[in-house]
């Protein structure tokens, strides 16, 4: 049963956030100005991973009132997976590609 939740939730974030990037762009775009707006009103600096994490925390406060609310754990899952999108595409972002990070062992490698 909860693996059907799960594949739902997934496949409606997956429709969801192709119909937004049809109607708003590439996320690096749209996060990219929504960053500057909040960075103008709050007078502090904001990026475009910021925008997608207050995404998420909107919707987790509003669980905080429903936690069986689907459609806000739906946006949470689709809000995770743009915003990801979003720092991958910027060229300046300090997250370089899983194939290019510089992944050192937590403990020496025995010979």
């Amino acid at each position: 049963m909860s693996e059907l939740i799960r594949n739902d939730i997934l496949a409606k974030a997956k429709d969801a956030v192709k119909e937004r990037g049809e109607n708003y762009g590439k996320p690096s775009e749209n996060f990219s100005i929504a960053a500057a707006y909040y960075q103008a009103h709050l007078d502090i600096p904001v990026t475009p991973f910021d925008v997608g994490a207050l995404h998420i925390l909107n919707k987790l406060a509003r669980l905080h009132s429903d936690p069986f609310h689907v459609d806000s754990w739906v946006d949470i899952a689709g809000y995770a997976a743009v915003t990801c999108e979003a720092i991958y595409d910027i060229v300046d972002s300090q997250h370089l590609p899983e194939d290019r990070q510089n992944i050192v062992p937590m403990k020496p490698q025995k010979d």
